[in-house]
């Protein structure tokens, strides 16, 4: 008789990085949401930080964002005060984005929060299986780390 087929999906990798990446996920937005960001006002927050000024479409291309949900995480970021954008001076045909004082100390609280997260996520593992796991997610991953 052949296996049943929850044990046989249970037992393959992508189910279980699946399943890890979920609750990973449900952490760090639970986290965010503590501060009032969703992930993607995060991770664009994230980007403006280590781009800005930035160009509008250069950001969008940069974090895998389709342009028009990022007019609306941008329009959400800069009602709040977060970020602000203007004619940017490489073009400026072109909207540079870039993060207020506020937008900083917002972000600095995140990734604390998020790096909260992940090692509640991490937990059971000790620093070495941590260390080891990272290096195997990268190379699992097709990122260069």
């Amino acid at each position: 008789m052949a296996e049943a087929p929850l044990p046989a999906i249970r037992a393959l990798p992508s189910w279980l990085l699946g399943r890890a990446a979920a609750r990973g996920r449900a952490l760090v937005a639970a986290a965010l949401a503590a501060e009032g960001l969703k992930m993607w006002h995060h991770v664009v927050l994230s980007a403006v930080r280590d781009l800005a000024p930035v160009a509008q479409a250069d950001l969008g291309r940069g974090v895998g964002l389709d342009p028009k949900d990022l007019v609306g995480v941008l329009n959400d970021l800069q009602a709040a005060g977060l970020v602000v954008r203007a004619p940017d001076p490489k073009d400026r045909r072109k909207n540079a984005v870039s993060l207020t004082d506020d937008g900083a100390r917002l972000l600095t609280r995140c990734e604390k929060a998020a790096r909260e997260a992940n090692d509640e996520l991490l937990a059971p593992l000790s620093t070495a299986e941590r260390d080891q796991f990272m290096g195997l997610l990268i190379r699992i991953s097709g990122t260069d780390g």
